[in-house]
């Protein structure tokens, strides 16, 4: 379905998304393979902690392959400015990775517009506003590859979810069509949904997250789907497999396991 990779090295990866969690840890995972890797973010001040957090803490392994690109995801402006600095540098990527989300809980008695909105804006318009960037690059090359990190949020409607989960759901759907459309291109697009993973993020979830991944393990499961060719790399299989089960179930056994499994 999509071109595998089994070797990074010398390989032109963007993240946007990078100063935390599994952005942060893609970094570093990908210099160490030997990937010229760009990270950007909102955040330069983290984003350099995270270079320099890379052999040893002086950067001297990635000397000539990292690049910094501050960069707001929701700030058209922001962004065509990085990816301007992107081709200068490098000419083009192979792989362009939109690792940006946002997340706040709530519920259907305390919505808030604003957390709304937000999350609207970093979770599913600053992925298509990646996208308009980077596919018109890859069309032009002939090939490379552009991925998204969903959830398993986006699968079914779920408690403390009412944005978030339809903001992944939009960009699953959203990633599918991007891969009607580029497959026959010779574009590979991927779309990864990742269970829990202890972030900044899932710092504010207030109930017991099974099958709990660090950043480094999830960074690691999605180095290991690249190297096959799915467009769907998901993991902790033993956690994503029940949702995939469940969210084929029709309502009137969805909604009450799921009342059951949540206890509320």
């Amino acid at each position: 379905m999509n071109p595998r990779i089994d070797d990074w090295s010398g390989k032109r990866v963007w993240l946007l998304g990078a100063s935390t969690g599994i952005g942060a840890a893609l970094a570093r995972l990908l210099l160490a393979r030997g990937a010229r890797v760009a990270v950007s973010a909102r955040n330069a001040s983290r984003l350099a902690e995270v270079l320099a957090g890379v052999a040893g803490g002086d950067g001297s392994a990635q000397a000539g392959r990292a690049l910094l690109l501050r960069c707001d995801a929701v700030d058209e402006t922001s962004l065509g400015t990085a990816w301007h600095e992107l081709l200068a540098a490098w000419g083009g990527v192979d792989v362009a990775l939109y690792v940006a989300g946002d997340y706040q809980p709530m519920r259907a008695w305390e919505i808030d517009l604003g957390a709304a909105r937000r999350m609207i804006e970093v979770n599913l318009i600053g992925a298509v506003g990646f996208a308009a960037r980077v596919v018109p690059q890859l069309l032009q090359q002939g090939e490379g590859q552009i991925g998204f990190v969903g959830s398993v949020a986006g699968y079914r409607g779920l408690p403390k979810s009412l944005i978030y989960g339809p903001t992944k759901a939009a960009l699953i759907n959203f990633a599918e069509a991007l891969y009607l459309d580029l497959h026959s291109k010779g574009i590979g697009v991927r779309l990864i949904n990742p269970g829990f993973v202890a972030t900044p993020l899932t710092e504010k979830n207030d109930f017991a997250m099974p099958a709990l991944l660090t950043p480094e393990e999830a960074a690691q499961a999605t180095i290991d789907g690249f190297a096959g060719s799915a467009f769907e790399i998901h993991y902790p299989k033993r956690f994503t497999r029940v949702l995939k089960l469940l969210a084929h179930l029709p309502y009137r056994l969805y909604f009450p396991l799921i009342h059951r499994f949540a206890g509320r």
